[in-house]
Parts: structure tokens; sequence; C-alpha cells
């Protein structure tokens, strides 16, 4: 494992670090608790949670495993989250400390974000007298937490004007192989502020392992292009950690081999990859599953997105777009489905909870073109 500092704190941390939102939630807590403990022995020593991630249970998962590494506590980093929306007040950010503190079984907080800002007035909520910055603030001045980071999926210049306040120590931001042409100045102007910089969805939620065949001009020479998308970010000087979602032992294998001989990319070769990363890319459905929070039709967006990924990753026609779905109907994203792409009502709930900014209803609105010819051709099969 390599290890780099984390912004101007002085801290030292594993560039691989330990995303706790992909455990797999058909095992018991117990047993993904086993998993953290392997990632500690490889040497990775940032772990990060939130109280939502995995139904509610990766922080219990985690505190399972710490409480077994209470005499290591000061050789691993912690952070976890909390949103300005729901902890609105100074109060209730401390006592969202406190259920944290319980759960994950530490008497403190490494880094602790302010989660999920996707507007300015998420961010104005966050720093509003008497709000959730204010309780943070309170917190850290009774040791429970150690830095106030933020965790954001604003454009570089709006993040920029938050970042020249010195409000936080770090930032986590959502940068991969594949969007970094896009958001690469918000990485910039984190690193140059001294902030520690964190990458999340390095493998875009998934898309790129599961799509090596079409995105294969990622890779050099003996790797993967899900291998490159890790060494883009391990080997970049500006990213301290970057997060991996593991269900496996194998999965935090090949992070930690990648790690182990990550060559930073050359200009040359993130020159070729960016020409040859097709438009729109950028703002690939990650699977968060944030826009099916408050969809009053009940459809399922993030499965319907995933589905028109493919469209901007293989440049697919409408006819097989049309059979993509039609196979969906009969098994996987679209199986078990309550409503419709053609019932949605353009609420703009989706795209104000989206962290990538996708333009979601127009999306879903393409979706129904194609879905009813989908029908069709079920009827006539």
């Amino acid at each position: 494992m390599i290890y780099k500092q984390y912004g101007n704190t002085g801290l030292k941390v594993s560039a691989v670090g330990f995303g706790g939102m992909r455990f797999d939630t058909t095992k018991s807590n117990e047993e993904n608790a086993e998993l953290v403990l392997y990632a500690y022995d490889k040497g990775i020593n940032f772990f990060d949670t939130a109280p939502a991630y995995c139904g509610d249970r990766s922080e219990d998962i985690f505190g399972i495993a710490f409480r077994q590494l209470t005499a290591q506590r000061k050789k691993f980093f912690v952070s976890t989250k909390g949103t300005p929306i729901e902890f609105d007040t100074a109060q209730k950010a401390q006592d969202a400390v406190d259920r944290s503190l319980e759960r994950l079984g530490i008497d403190y907080i490494d880094f602790y974000y302010v989660w999920c800002i996707r507007t300015m007035a998420q961010y104005e909520l966050a720093m509003i007298d008497g709000g959730q910055y204010e309780g943070l603030l309170e917190a850290k001045s009774q040791k429970k937490i150690k830095h106030i980071t933020i965790s954001s999926h604003l454009r570089g210049d709006q993040l920029g004007n938050i970042l020249a306040k010195d409000e936080f120590d770090g930032v986590l931001l959502g940068i991969n192989i594949l969007n970094f042409g896009y958001r690469w100045k918000a990485v910039e102007l984190a690193h140059e502020k001294g902030l520690g910089v964190v990458a999340m969805n390095p493998l875009a939620g998934g898309v790129i392992p599961q799509n090596e065949n079409k995105l294969s001009y990622l890779a050099s020479e003996n790797e993967t292009p899900t291998e490159a998308a890790l060494r883009f970010c391990i080997s970049s000087p500006q990213i301290a950690v970057t997060l991996n979602g593991f269900t496996t032992k194998e999965h935090i294998d090949m992070a930690c081999k990648v790690a182990e001989s990550a060559k930073e990319f050359s200009s040359e070769t993130l020159d070729k990859i960016r020409k040859s990363t097709p438009d729109g890319v950028n703002r690939l459905c990650t699977s968060c599953g944030y826009c099916l929070r408050d969809c009053p039709k009940k459809i399922p967006i993030s499965g319907y997105l995933q589905i028109y990924n493919e469209s901007l990753i293989a440049d697919r026609s409408d006819s097989e777009m049309i059979k993509l779905i039609k196979d969906n109907h009969s098994w996987g994203l679209l199986a078990d489905k309550w409503g419709d792409a053609k019932d949605c009502i353009r609420c703009h709930r989706c795209e104000e909870n989206c962290t990538q900014h996708i333009d979601i209803m127009d999306r879903l609105e393409q979706m129904s073109r194609w879905e009813e010819k989908a029908y069709e051709l079920e009827e006539n099969s």
C-alpha cells in the first residue's frame, strides 16, 4: 500500500480507502465486518461510511470491526456524514455525531462531512446561524470530531467559492477516468487550497467493470479498464484517497495490487482517453439511488437510467435500446417495477436529488418512447 498526505493536516492516509456503501447485504453484519478487518490487514487505513448506507447498516458493520481494533485506533481514520437538510440545527447535528460515535464504537470521528452538497442553497443552509456547521464546530471543540469536511457535487467554480472561505479541511468529490475532463477543475482547486481530496465513484458506480469490452480504450497493456480506472485516481498526486466500495476480498486485493504499482497517466494518454470518451459520459448514472427517494409515481428511475447509460457508452441504435428494455422487462433492472417511464409528471424531485446533475426527466421521456415500442414487441411475441 502507498500512503499520501491528506491536505495540510499532516496525516498520512492510504491511497485506497474503504467505501462502506457496497457491503453484501445478504450477509450478516459480522461477516461484513470481517471484510473491514481484512482491508485493515492489507494496509488500508481510511474507512468511509454514512448512516444511510446499505439500508442503514454500514455504520454498525464498521462498528463491529472497529471495536476489535481499539488498540490500533490512532492508526486508522474514520469518516462519516450528515446532510444539512436532515440536520438543519446545531443540536440535530451534534446528536447525529453522538449517534454515529455510538454505532461506530469509537471516541472520535476523524473526518465529518457536510454531506451531498448539490446546490449553493444546501451549502447556505448548513452555514446559517444555529445550523449544522455550528453544531459540528461545537462537536469539534468537544474533541468528538477532528476535521470538518464537505462532500460536494457542485461545479468547479461554485465549489471554488466555498473553498475560498477556509471552512473545511477536506472535500469528497465524484471523479473518475470517464468524467475527469469535466470535473478536474474542482479537484485542482481543492488541492491548491491544501485540502485533502477524496475521490468517490472511481469506477463510475460500477459502470466501468460492467462495460469493460466497450471501454477497452481506457487500459494500457496488461491491465483491465477497471484497473486503469483505479490507477487513474490512485496515481493522481492531487487525490489523497480513492474510495472503493468493496463487496469481496478479491475486490480489496485488486485495489491494493493497483496501488502497489500505480503509475501516473501521461498527459498524452489522458488526451487520448478524453478524445475517445463519448459525449455525455460525464453524466452517467452511478446508481446511487438518491433519485428514488421522493418519486411520487414510484418509478424505478435508477434502473431506467442504468439502461440509458448504454446509449451513451455504446452509442446503441433505437432498435437495440428497445430490445434492451424488452429484455429488462423480463429479467434485470425493470422486472419488478411499480411505475413506467411514461408515468413521470416532471415534478423535478429526482433531478433535485441527483448527484450527477442528470437531465433525468428528459431521459425518462426518451425511455418511455423506447419502452412503448418494447411493449408492442412483447405483445406480438
